[in-house]
């Protein structure tokens, strides 16, 4: 091309999938600038995985991903998938480790991958402005640019705009629902917002704080199992946490939202089926007849479990399907991620190009899906944010 005549692009948020568009989008040829509220890019970036970074993990499965539409990721998946995002990452310099599927950079530091990122935008000469808010976007009339992007202290003519901006899960400063303000602006409908991947809050309080224990919850809905995970689970004063809590949380979540009752039964032994364990503690009282019942689980459970657990009767169903109350969450400050967001449905999923708004491309959370624990949500950011970078230059 001439110069000065190439395609402009402007990417709103500076984040993983932001990060990710604009360097595709420079790739494709475009004149690239990325523009990020905050006084650093990849914020949020820096503290997934602990501060470790999941980058993504081998195994994805179809109940990976949750949304309105979870088959929307299929096609930027099959694009750019994890074979891909390794690739990627370690022509960039990421030496990755493989922890049981989940796929770390051997650094141990998120800070790496964000370095990286930001190199190659340096190399490929992305412009990358920071403490820029995005205010307004207007579409123009103009036969030259369709897009004009409106920051507190600048204007951006733009060919085609990215919107990156994430979601408002997060306790780090700057995340925010400004995306789905956006996006609505521009005509499109944005379900709502709600937390996932979160703690949640239970109407009954015990004095169990601090315990962390084996089990299997099982949520239901009415009254009716809806999901069931298992894992190492964290007693809380206010409820209920640990990845298999997160695992569940966005339904029980959303059907609080939708009016239904959302209740926990928690089996704190999965060994063993419900008759199989009452034998084993009669065997356990035969050998040591002069202990207490209470004394009886030593060994089995912590000591603030074991209270609790023989504060009730029945014991073994008080072990086999503890009740528990859900009455709400931890809301989007400790959320990992949104459920909710722009509505797929009006979303090309090859392309991320609107179907309302020709030029206007999405990337990552501020989208309808949202992935498990375990690099899943990451995995998504590199796969929305290539395929709308690389869609801008058609």
């Amino acid at each position: 091309m001439a110069e000065g005549s190439e395609k402009t692009v402007v990417v709103v948020g500076g984040g993983a999938a932001g990060l990710m568009a604009s360097l595709h989008a420079a790739a494709a040829g475009a004149r690239t600038t990325v523009l990020e509220q905050n006084d650093k890019t990849g914020r949020k970036l820096l503290v997934t995985g602990n501060g470790r970074c999941n980058l993504t993990n081998l195994s994805l499965e179809p109940d990976s991903y949750r949304g309105e539409d979870p088959s929307f990721i299929l096609p930027a998946l099959e694009r750019f998938g994890v074979m891909d995002t390794l690739r990627f990452f370690s022509e960039l310099g990421i030496y990755t480790v493989n922890r049981q599927g989940y796929m770390y950079p051997r650094s141990g530091q998120a800070a790496s991958v964000r370095d990286v990122l930001l190199m190659e935008a340096q190399n490929r000469k992305v412009r990358v402005k920071t403490r820029e808010k995005v205010l307004e976007i207007k579409r123009t009339r103009s036969s030259e640019k369709r897009f004009l992007v409106r920051t507190e202290g600048w204007q951006y003519p733009a060919d085609a705009v990215i919107l990156a901006n994430g979601s408002p899960a997060s306790d780090i400063p700057g995340a925010c629902s400004s995306g789905y303000d956006l996006a609505a602006s521009l005509g499109h409908h944005v379900i709502k917002p709600l937390p996932a991947l979160v703690p949640l809050v239970c109407k009954e309080k015990y004095p169990w704080a601090g315990v962390r224990t084996e089990g299997e919850l099982t949520l239901l809905v009415d009254g009716k199992p809806a999901a069931r995970e298992s894992g190492e689970l964290q007693l809380t004063d206010y409820g209920i946490s640990g990845i298999p809590v997160f695992q569940l949380s966005r339904y029980a979540v959303r059907a609080l939202g939708d009016g239904k009752r959302a209740e926990l039964l928690v089996d704190f032994f999965p060994d063993y089926p419900e008759n199989d364990l009452e034998g084993f503690l009669e065997t356990r009282k035969k050998n040591c007849p002069y202990k207490s019942t209470r004394e009886l689980l030593i060994g089995l459970f912590p000591d603030k479990l074991i209270k609790v657990l023989t504060s009730r009767e029945p014991l073994i169903r008080s072990i086999k399907a503890f009740p528990l109350t859900v009455k709400g969450s931890g809301g989007f400050e400790r959320a990992q991620v949104c459920q909710g967001g722009v509505d797929t449905a009006e979303v090309d999923p090859v392309t991320m190009e609107s179907r309302l708004c020709p030029g206007l491309f999405f990337a990552g959370e501020i989208l309808d899906i949202d992935g498990k624990c375990g690099g899943y949500n990451l995995q998504w950011a590199w796969s929305s944010g290539a395929a709308a970078g690389k869609a801008t230059e058609g």
